[in-house]
C-alpha cells in the first residue's frame, strides 16, 4: 500500500554559489525556507518538480523535501532539512554570517 502524501517543498543548491534554495510559488528561488511554496497535492508536486529540474542554468540537485505548515511559512519535518536550511557547519559564512 502506498504511503499517504505529505506536504513538500522543492529544494536545490544554487549552481554558482552553492547555497540551499527553495522554489517559491512565483517560480523564483529563495534562500529562506519560509518563502518556499508548500505543495500539498502529489500531482502538483511532481509537475512543479519537473519544471524545477529544467532550470539547469540556475540550480542543481533538485528534489522534494517533506515540510509542514508553520506560523511563518513552511518548516522542515526532518533533521536533514533543518540542518541544510542553517547553512554550512564548518565555519561562519553564507547564511551564518547574517545571524
Amino acid at each position: 500500500m502506498p504511503r499517504e502524501f505529505t506536504p513538500k517543498v522543492i529544494t536545490a543548491n544554487h549552481l554558482l554559489e552553492g547555497d540551499v534554495v527553495y522554489l517559491t510559488a512565483d517560480d523564483t528561488w529563495a534562500r529562506s525556507l519560509i518563502e518556499a511554496e508548500l505543495i500539498e497535492d502529489e500531482a502538483v508536486a511532481q509537475l512543479r518538480l519537473l519544471e524545477a529540474e529544467k532550470q539547469v542554468d540556475t540550480v542543481v540537485g533538485v528534489y522534494l523535501a517533506d515540510a509542514k505548515a508553520g506560523p511563518n511559512g513552511p518548516e522542515p519535518t526532518h533533521f536533514r532539512e533543518a540542518f541544510r536550511m542553517r547553512g554550512p557547519s564548518n565555519y561562519a559564512h553564507g547564511k551564518q554570517v547574517e545571524l
